[in-house]
């Protein structure tokens, strides 16, 4: 499987975690100068949120959260200023990882919400 179908899957998931917790999305690889952004949702409460996809079938190299590193994560916001102008958007949001587990073809979702400031 390559890199790009693997994260595919982990989006897929992710996406469909949020789903079953009632969050609407909004866009999935929305990409822009800046880079991509994996998922935007509005969560059951009516927040905006951006979401950074990670799939790992191991632990070997650390927590999947552990990437999102401030290059990262300014980057991040930078795709997500970008996201809301473009929509016409002035409201709150935060930003949020979701840790997608490969467990022998079985994906698991570990959510993080505002994971970072």
């Amino acid at each position: 499987m390559t890199t790009k179908s693997a994260g595919n899957r982990g989006e897929a998931a992710a996406a469909r975690y949020l789903r079953g917790k009632g969050y609407g999305l909004l866009a999935s690889q929305w990409r822009c100068r800046f880079g991509e952004i994996d998922l935007v949702a509005r969560n059951p409460e009516g927040l905006l949120c951006f979401v950074e996809v990670k799939l790992r079938s191991n632990l070997r190299m650390g927590l999947p959260r552990e990437y999102v590193d401030g290059r990262k994560r300014a980057r991040l916001r930078s795709a997500a200023a970008l996201y809301m102008s473009v929509k016409g958007l002035d409201e709150p949001a935060r930003f949020d990882v979701a840790e997608v587990y490969d467990e022998d073809g079985a994906l698991r979702v570990e959510y993080l919400e505002n994971a970072f400031e």
